[in-house]
């Protein structure tokens, strides 16, 4: 299965695999003599050891979705992304993207089902990119972006912040550590609410910060108006099928004067994107259908779109500008490959051996079936995003400063 393998570092692939097959599924039958599974509340152990949290990940009893739902959830995803890869422009022709849009609570919600653990052990509780700097360690630069963005808005202590599109809320909660302002974060997906609420509890601030189901086109129904002094959102809105819907949204539920801040995954036509070469619409379309996107917008859509729900733009410009800068690490470069123990499984290699790691235990039966398929997608999708940073063509940091007229 692996003999085609190669790597420039030289690696015996076939003999990696298997002894990190062995290893891990060893591990496995070990922790389940003992009794020591997957727990959440002890997460800052789980996911900490490569191996255990592989496993863990794929034999948790935490998840929403049932193991007999996975297979189903995935080819279901993936229909609303037929012709992905397969036939460049399919997934970009206007009734596709109507069709993504129609249905992506469903998409957005399957996605998330599917990748939230996989998320979170090969990059963190902050699923976003950031810029980084020389020297600079990956979480490093991931907790600077979100006090960055956090702090130019102006939150601190006492204010009323909301996160849209919280995910597990590891923004949250490092910014509550910051600014040890008040917030409340929402995602549409249970199984986000589950963790993330557990993750609150465990740090000590679940008065402080929480996660609440709902959908973030539909704030008006959640909150009232003009309740926050704030809100935020890393890499969450590429999700809308609506911009101007969800920013609506937000500036309704913000006093006058608050500010709506964030990152935002957009193309890039002013540095190349052109949206009739064929190679460059290969890029988009293969970043869309790895991250649950109904269609990728411009900077110049995204400040309309918060123009048009009544927005004021006071800043805006891409966070990467500098990505081949001699003096910063590429956003991408995590997902190309630094060998370190931590890093390794981020790596295009360390993928590797996970989605043959996976293989194995889907194949013996200890991960669901539709394991393999989420992996692949996911493998595909770093490519992508890989080779559209490289090209600049696209960047996941496009910020935006706001405030409500």
């Amino acid at each position: 299965m692996a003999t085609e393998i190669s790597n420039p570092e030289g690696f015996p692939i076939p003999l990696l695999l298997s002894t990190v097959a062995f290893i891990s599924i060893t591990t496995f039958v070990i922790k389940k003599i003992s009794g020591e599974g997957f727990r959440r509340d002890k997460v800052a152990n789980s996911f900490a050891d490569i191996l255990v949290g592989g496993v863990s990940i794929l034999s948790n009893k935490d998840s929403i979705l049932a193991r007999d739902k996975v297979k189903g959830s995935i080819e279901g995803y993936e229909r609303l992304f037929t012709g992905a890869r397969k036939k460049v422009g399919s997934v970009s022709e206007e009734c596709s993207i109507k069709e993504r849009a129609k249905e992506y609570k469903t998409m957005v919600n399957s996605f998330y089902d599917l990748v939230t653990d996989f998320y979170e052990w090969g990059w963190g509780q902050s699923f976003h990119f950031a810029p980084r700097l020389k020297g600079e360690t990956f979480m490093e630069s991931i907790k600077r972006l979100e006090y960055f963005v956090t702090s130019r808005a102006g939150f601190t202590k006492g204010m009323k912040i909301l996160d849209v599109g919280c995910g597990v809320g590891g923004p949250m909660r490092n910014i509550h550590h910051f600014c040890k302002a008040d917030i409340t974060g929402v995602t549409i997906n249970e199984y986000q609410v589950k963790v993330g609420n557990q993750y609150c509890e465990y740090e000590g601030i679940s008065k402080e910060t929480r996660i609440i189901q709902g959908d973030f086109q539909k704030l008006s129904e959640i909150f009232e108006e003009g309740v926050f002094d704030g809100a935020y959102q890393f890499e969450a809105t590429c999700h809308s099928p609506d911009r101007v819907e969800v920013f609506s949204g937000v500036n309704r539920s913000l006093k006058k004067g608050g500010y709506f801040t964030g990152v935002e995954w957009v193309v890039l036509p002013e540095k190349g994107f052109d949206k009739n070469n064929a190679d460059h619409v290969r890029i988009k379309e293969g970043i869309e259908v790895g991250n649950g996107l109904p269609t990728l917008a411009t900077s110049a859509e995204v400040l309309k779109a918060l123009e048009d729900s009544g927005f004021e733009i006071i800043d805006s410009f891409d966070a990467n500008e500098g990505v081949h800068s001699k003096y910063e690490i590429p956003w991408y470069a995590t997902l190309s490959g630094s060998f370190t123990l931590s890093g390794f499984r981020m790596t295009r290699l360390g993928r590797i051996c996970t989605h043959v790691f996976i293989t194995i235990l889907e194949t013996v039966g200890i991960a669901p079936k539709g394991s393999i398929r989420v992996s692949s997608l996911l493998n595909a999708t770093a490519l992508d995003l890989v080779e559209g940073g490289k090209k600049g063509l696209f960047t996941p940091s496009f910020y935006f400063l706001a405030r409500k007229k």
